[in-house]
């Protein structure tokens, strides 16, 4: 046995340890415990999902706003004609026209409908009234494109077929026109008059045309005729539900019974 060396018995011997398998798994630093260390891990695992969720959520309703601001954008027309679909007289028209098109043009030039006349182009005299969405307008100031679904009726419209609307027939029996060109806007603010008011007072008809230039000179006969129609739509009305059935015909107010 070499010098220096000790054998097996040699109690003096220093002995070999290994490290034991049940060893203790290190602590977490800081004091920290390992239930405390997986539920903080938790919470913020939470909060990151959470934060993206919400960041999500944000950018969508970003893009949804923004994409609702686009179509609410007015649509850009023209320069070129483009087509169109309104609702003249109770009829449906299908035309093409530029964006810059009046519906006092489209009435004539397109449609035909030459009684609405064009006579200031400038909103100034109402010779060219017209009805939209029942309310009067000058169509010389109305784009077409602006029409839309709204229901136009013009001096061709109010009559029933070949027979005249009462505010025409007072017109013709009264001689309510010279020229004639201020003729059509005056029957439209007259005839609007009579819906809304079904005895109207000179006061009223005065109201109703304030805004329609006559160069002839025509108002008196104006109103007479509007005064005139008004009382033979109220006897046509009180025929119509007097039980009796009393006829009324004329602008004179004298009863007639039927048969007579």
């Amino acid at each position: 046995m070499p010098h220096g060396s000790h054998g097996p018995d040699d109690g003096g011997s220093a002995k070999t340890t290994t490290p034991s398998m049940t060893s203790k798994a290190p602590t977490p630093p800081s004091g920290l415990s390992r239930r405390g260390f997986l539920k903080g891990a938790g919470l913020s695992a939470s909060a990151t999902l959470l934060e993206t969720g919400l960041v999500g959520l944000a950018e969508s309703q970003a893009s949804a706003a923004e994409a609702g601001a686009k179509a609410a954008e007015p649509r850009a027309l023209g320069p070129g004609a483009v087509p169109i679909t309104l609702d003249i007289n109770g009829r449906r028209q299908q035309v093409k026209v530029e964006p810059r098109t009046t519906l006092a043009d489209l009435l004539r030039d397109e449609l035909d409908l030459t009684g609405t006349k064009v006579v200031c182009d400038r909103g100034a005299c109402s010779a060219c009234t017209v009805f939209v969405d029942g309310t009067p307008v000058c169509s010389c100031m109305t784009l077409a494109v602006d029409v839309g679904s709204r229901p136009v009726k013009t001096i061709e419209g109010l009559a029933d077929g070949d027979q005249l609307h009462p505010i025409q027939s007072a017109f013709i029996e009264h001689d309510a026109m010279q020229c004639g060109f201020c003729t059509p806007g005056m029957v439209m603010s007259c005839a609007h008059l009579l819906e809304k008011k079904n005895n109207p007072t000179l006061e009223d008809v005065k109201h109703a045309v304030r805004g329609n230039l006559c160069r002839c000179g025509t108002y008196p006969k104006v109103f007479d005729a509007t005064l005139a129609a008004a009382k033979a739509m109220s006897q046509r009305a009180d025929a119509a539900s007097d039980p009796a059935g009393h006829a009324y015909s004329g602008s004179n107010g004298q009863a007639a019974q039927k048969g007579a």
